[in-house]
């Protein structure tokens, strides 16, 4: 019975360790590899997504902190991100800056995302505020 107990401790354990459910791993970690703009929708009427820097496209987000886009236009850029976290009582707040330069049209593009909101391991929804107009983008790997 002793034996039993042991091995089913030893096999639970060896089991569990070697899975990390996505909702554990960090913001940062998650971030990491290629997404596209599946889609952006602008919250209440009116609202033009064609205003804001990021409104198609491809990013790859890599762990040192930077990134490369490059838009439907095939257009390339390479820059940088960084994820934030803030604390309201017991709740996570997380936001994102994405900065993107094209050195060859001297182009750059910087947008400020809140609330991000991981969904799964493949999708990503994320709030932008662009003059008076809220935006929900929409990323899929």
């Amino acid at each position: 019975m002793k034996l039993t107990v042991t091995l089913l401790a030893a096999s639970l354990a060896v089991v569990t360790s070697g899975c990390i459910k996505e909702g554990y791993r960090t913001a940062e970690r998650r971030i990491l590899g290629e997404w596209r703009i599946d889609d952006v929708n602008p919250m209440g009427w009116g609202g033009n997504s064609a205003r804001i820097p990021f409104n198609n496209g491809r990013f790859t987000f890599y762990d040192n902190g930077t990134l490369s886009y490059v838009n439907d236009n095939n257009q390339q850029f390479s820059g940088s991100w960084y994820i934030n976290r803030r604390w309201q009582d017991d709740e996570q707040w997380l936001s994102m800056q994405i900065t993107a330069v094209d050195f060859v049209n001297q182009q750059v593009l910087s947008q400020f995302y809140e609330n991000l909101d991981f969904r799964g391991r493949n999708r990503l929804r994320a709030e932008t505020q662009q003059s008076t107009r809220r935006y929900v983008t929409y990323f899929r790997r």
